[in-house]
């Protein structure tokens, strides 16, 4: 079990970090002790990331930034390096996602998405990354990703293809910098409830039911249950654990199989 002071000490980046699971992973690592620093494009969201922090009790450094651009991405290293000398923690939760057919997704589509959550994820974990081999006193990387990574998705194709490509790009990282002490693993949500996502994704009822019924659970997950997986991962008691994939789905990729009939 995690103590209060199980990340004292660190310092943690969390893209995305303004809202949902991005905001509920910051507040888990504040809880144990982290020094938090939040980034998002959104001006809007970050300062009500910001403040909800605070009111929690947490301090937070903001930082506006979009992770398709590489001197926003190395801009954000320097000013943590400046205000707190060091980076432990890096999470990739940075997003972007919309349902379209593929043969209705237009190019500037595609390259959003990929820009944001492939090219950003890598720009991130190569800038804390030589941070961490320079220092020389190791680290770890958790990529946010989703349940679908592991077999694609009807209206996702961007997003799918864009996370695999994370998910890769873990595993490569895992390998290269186990050397450094730089452990790099990932999470891949399934449902959630965000309201956020909710907008984007499933914006009805139905929807919501549809794919209640697909989880052998029976319900949602909570942005929380992330963050605590995420919170384990890069913690001491996952020391031994790099280039993984932890799925968070209530089973949902799992599927009710051929005889699913049976638990009704």
């Amino acid at each position: 079990m995690l103590s209060e002071n199980s990340l004292k000490g660190k310092v943690a980046i969390i893209t995305g970090g303004g809202t949902g699971i991005g905001l509920a992973i910051a507040k888990r690592f504040g809880a144990l002790g982290a020094t938090l620093v939040i980034g998002s494009r959104n001006s809007r969201n970050l300062e009500r990331g910001n403040a909800d922090l605070r009111l929690t009790g947490f301090d937070s450094l903001a930082v506006q930034i979009d992770v398709r651009k590489t001197e926003q991405v190395d801009e954000m290293v320097h000013r943590v390096l400046h205000h707190y000398g060091r980076i432990d923690i890096l999470v990739n939760n940075a997003a972007g996602n919309f349902i379209s057919r593929a043969e209705d997704l237009s190019p500037n589509g595609w390259d959003a998405v990929i820009g944001i959550v492939l090219n950003g994820s890598f720009y991130c974990s190569r800038a804390v990354g030589r941070h961490m081999i320079e220092r020389g006193k190791g680290g770890s990387i958790v990529s946010v990703l989703a349940n679908y990574v592991w077999t694609g998705s009807a209206g996702t194709v961007h997003s799918a293809a864009a996370k695999a490509g994370v998910m890769s790009m873990t595993q490569t990282l895992a390998v290269e910098w186990a050397r450094h002490g730089i452990r790099v693993n990932a999470v891949a949500p399934g449902p959630i409830e965000s309201a956020g996502a909710a907008r984007q994704l499933w914006n009805s009822a139905e929807a919501v039911e549809r794919i209640t019924r697909t989880v052998p659970l029976g319900r949602w997950g909570q942005p929380s249950e992330v963050a605590d997986a995420v919170a384990f991962l890069v913690s001491e008691h996952a020391s031994f654990i790099t280039g993984e994939t932890l799925t968070i789905d209530g089973g949902a990729r799992l599927g009710p199989g051929t005889f699913g009939f049976l638990g009704q």
